[in-house]
């Protein structure tokens, strides 16, 4: 008698959600004009790049434009984190502008749930997102780390995002760690934004957030 096949299941995975252009592209460029050369703020990871002040949606009508088109994405990805849907915030947004030769040291976001980005210009092959697991934790111990290792998902210790186009935008769940490799190409323009929900219910016991 036949045993039944064995089975791999994929415990707790985690949610990354890609929606390809979701800006149009006149917002894109209105953007671009308009925030990129506010970006004067250095970082102290890399002297080629730079940010603007942390901005809220009200600042300008164009990240108005911005928070109506994201936030329907930010209630179907909540759902899948919090098993709800619920009402979401921003609650601060910020311009990166990476030239060549600059990168993001690996970090992840505090005091938010969800995170995002919005590519606002092409993006070279150097500089795609790379995601990456946490270095503290749970791993073993040991490794086994060689030539003849194939990679996959229960072993790998970074992913690469896919490459996106102007426009394109990426959500996470703010904890997981990521980075920007040296960028070889052209200067690349991106949006960052943190989002909270409105309240979490744990059987009555309710915390309430504002952006």
């Amino acid at each position: 008698m036949a045993h039944p096949p064995d089975e791999i299941i994929p415990l707790f995975p985690t949610p990354f959600m890609r929606c390809p252009g979701l800006i149009p592209k006149g917002l894109v460029d209105g953007l671009v004009a308009h925030f990129s050369g506010m970006a004067l703020q250095d970082n102290n990871a890399s002297a080629n790049l730079s940010h603007t002040q942390m901005l809220k949606p009200t600042d300008s009508p164009l990240l108005v434009d911005v928070a109506g088109l994201v936030t329907p994405k930010l209630g179907e990805f909540g759902a899948l984190l919090f098993g709800e849907r619920m009402a979401w915030a921003i609650k601060e947004m910020w311009v990166n502008v990476l030239d060549q030769g600059g990168r993001q040291a690996m970090h992840n976001h505090a005091n938010s749930f969800i995170s995002g980005v919005l590519y606002l210009t092409p993006t070279h092959n150097s500089s795609r997102t790379v995601f990456m697991k946490s270095p503290g934790g749970h791993d073993f111990s040991f490794k086994n780390d060689h030539e003849g290792v194939v990679t996959g998902p229960y072993n790998a210790e970074k992913w690469i995002s896919p490459m996106p186009q102007a426009g394109d935008m990426a959500l996470f769940p703010s904890f997981l760690m990521h980075a920007v490799p040296p960028n070889e190409g052209e200067r690349r323009i991106s949006l960052a934004f943190n989002a909270i929900p409105a309240r979490l219910d744990s059987w009555g016991y309710v915390v309430k957030f504002s952006g």
